[in-house]
């Protein structure tokens, strides 16, 4: 005798991005374990690839913020211990000393060149079975999913 001791009762709509939720945590629990053997922490990996694609590897902490997601306040607590263990500096924009600017170290980028094949090597196993056209389109329906999902909380 089988008796499920669960049967979902979500519409087709959440059971779809709940299915993202699930997919988007595990990519993050496997990436994590990544960086934490380089010291780092996953938004901490983050704000260093954001820098490492800024114009002279520096960026606005607001605007790293604003790339990331990630109120200021968290931003504020992320750089200084990036900062404290060497992978960026932080300084005042001479301009206007309200302004915190970001810069990557060449540990940061060392750091980052370390880990590349390490997490390509995952992110080739989780897409596994996914051809490049099946990953593109799959990149656009999410990209319209973000689209969407801005509009509808007004950012």
């Amino acid at each position: 005798m089988n008796t499920k001791r669960y049967v979902s009762d979500l519409s087709t709509n959440e059971r779809v991005l709940m299915a993202m939720v699930r997919a988007a945590e595990i990519f993050k629990r496997s990436h994590s374990a990544i960086f934490r053997n380089y010291g780092l922490s996953f938004p901490q990996y983050n704000v260093l690839r954001v820098l490492d694609a800024s114009l002279n590897g520096r960026n606005k902490i607001s605007e790293v913020s604003r790339i990331m997601l990630v109120p200021g306040a968290n931003m504020t607590g992320i750089a200084k211990r990036l900062e404290r263990d060497g992978f960026l500096i932080r300084k005042s924009d001479p301009n206007d000393e309200r302004v915190t600017i970001l810069e990557i170290t060449p540990k940061g980028k060392r750091t980052l060149k370390n880990i590349e094949p390490e997490k390509e090597k995952s992110a080739e196993s989780i897409l596994k079975g996914f051809s490049e056209e099946a990953k593109m389109d799959l990149l656009d329906k999410l990209r319209k999913l973000i689209r969407n999902n801005m509009l509808s909380v007004g950012q």
